[in-house]
């Protein structure tokens, strides 16, 4: 009897070190001024979407010519929206990439002071972003073909980075979920060999569109919480793309965020100008015991009401005025 009683013991002293092990997992992204924590026990982050050219020919013309003004704005609006990173991608065709990548950087650290996530499928242009960083980076990022693992994981041991991990490799985006945690097991495994331990692996387990694959959002949930489980490191993921082609896709964005973030998601990289979307995360925090006392929920909308109160209050008055 005393036997079987310590063996429970033991296997819970087991499971109670396995979860404290996940909890503690935590990838820190800096810039010269500032850190953001990326964990199952901080507050989602949020790592804004805009500062990218694909699908936006204005900025891209713009950035062609060497005009970053609307770099810099968008990199304002989104910090202001409540972005904690931004990820800042050049990919524009027949242009100098690795050199509007780095010009990019350089931009946005020169207006704001939240970390960066350098973007490109380029190799040059990211280390071009990483020779001119100033902080520790998040790397967007690295999959699980050889030639990308053997090209991009030398570049983040070398400045010291942190990477997002993409799961697929060169039998491209597998349906199953299963063989989607093994290409991230992969590349964990892959950088390790590298130097680079899990807290600098945050793994995106590649968002379907639910519109096309109905089972998408739940492959996604029994995907992360594996990831969470069994590799212990965070995960991120473009969230915009559960919605593709849906009607009020802020809305689909929104529900998906909360459930993944209950299911262990740490990150996205999403914009945050869409109140809905920041609504959800906010209210996620609080649920998942992210926001303290809900300081944050608090900080954040009793200004928004008490603004509103004001406003109404200078309408009244104007319209007593006018009688």
């Amino acid at each position: 009897m005393a036997r079987r009683k310590n063996c429970k013991y033991a296997i819970k002293i087991s499971q109670f070190l396995s979860t404290l092990e996940s909890q503690m997992t935590i990838t820190k992204i800096s810039s010269p001024t500032k850190e953001v924590k990326i964990g199952f026990e901080e507050p989602f982050v949020i790592i804004g979407e805009r500062i990218n050219p694909t699908g936006r020919k204005l900025l891209a013309e713009e950035m062609k010519a060497d005009d970053f003004s609307r770099v810099e704005s968008d990199a304002i609006a989104q910090v202001r929206a409540g972005a904690h990173m931004l990820d800042v991608n050049a990919g524009i065709p027949l242009a100098d990439e690795p050199a509007l990548l780095a010009k990019a950087i350089k931009v946005v650290q020169s207006v704001t002071d939240v970390p960066l996530a350098i973007d490109s499928s380029i190799v040059a242009a990211l280390e071009a972003g990483l020779a001119v960083y100033q902080g520790k980076p998040l790397v967007n990022s690295v999959t699980g073909e050889e030639d990308r693992l053997e090209s991009v994981l030398p570049l983040v041991a070398k400045y010291d980075a942190a990477v997002v991990a993409i799961s697929n490799d060169e039998t491209g985006i597998s349906e199953d979920p299963d063989v989607r945690f093994e290409v991230a097991k992969k590349i964990v495994e892959r950088a390790a060999d590298h130097g680079i331990s899990h807290e600098n692996v945050v793994v995106d387990p590649l968002v379907m569109p639910i519109g096309a694959i109905n089972s998408a959002g739940k492959q996604i949930m029994h995907l992360v919480s594996r990831l969470k489980d069994e590799l212990k490191v965070n995960t991120t993921c473009g969230a915009s793309n559960v919605s593709f082609g849906l009607p009020n896709r802020n809305g689909i964005n929104a529900a998906f965020l909360t459930m993944a973030i209950a299911s262990g998601m740490t990150s996205a990289i999403t914009s945050p100008l869409h109140e809905e979307v920041m609504q959800a995360v906010l209210g996620a925090n609080v649920m998942m015991g992210n926001d303290p006392d809900c300081t944050n929920w608090i900080s954040r909308f009793r200004v928004e009401a008490e603004n509103g109160s004001n406003e109404n209050r200078s309408r009244r008055s104007k319209r007593r005025r006018r009688r």
